[in-house]
């Protein structure tokens, strides 16, 4: 009697544990194949669109220069991006970005993203200053900052809108 139980009980949990549905997840820029797509065509994820990447430690300028050439080899635009986590501006727009609500607006593009609490000393010493942030610059191809950028936002959830114009004025052309 024992066995029968034991047995109905594995029978029952195993049912249970492989029915329901289940969401594989999606990192950001992740490719996936397109639903009901007729080839085997693969798409870039929405939110791929924008991407940001955490600068790391290490020599400002070398760091900047790798992203000018990584981003390129992908056919995104480079842009140095500075902000704080007490910076309202920054945070309505990283927000906006991740949520893929600017990828309309924007090309593809790759931030690289310092904290100008933590990176500040090394990003004055590289030419990367600011009066305000968030800063977001267009590189020079060997990793100096440029004279395309711009700095600063209206506080509010209209950030966003406020910056992508401003961006886009700064960008390379392609």
């Amino acid at each position: 009697m024992r066995r029968v139980a034991f047995l109905a009980l594995f029978v029952t949990m195993a049912t249970l544990a492989s029915s329901g549905c289940r969401e594989e997840p999606r990192l950001r820029g992740a490719r996936t194949r397109e639903p009901g797509a007729a080839t085997d065509r693969v798409v870039e994820a929405s939110a791929a669109r924008v991407r940001f990447e955490p600068a790391g430690e290490g020599d400002v300028v070398a760091l900047v220069r790798e992203l000018v050439t990584r981003a390129r080899a992908e056919g995104r635009a480079p842009m140095v991006y500075v902000g704080a986590t007490w910076c309202e501006p920054c945070r309505y727009f990283h927000a906006a970005a991740e949520r893929g609500e600017l990828d309309a607006q924007l090309p593809p593009i790759t931030f690289l993203e310092f904290d100008r609490d933590h990176d500040g000393e090394r990003l004055d010493a590289a030419g990367y200053r600011s009066r305000m942030i968030p800063l977001f610059v267009s590189p020079n191809d060997d990793g100096t900052p440029s004279e395309r950028r711009m700095e600063g936002s209206i506080h509010g959830a209209g950030s966003p809108q406020e910056i992508v114009p401003r961006m886009l004025a700064i960008l390379p052309p392609r």
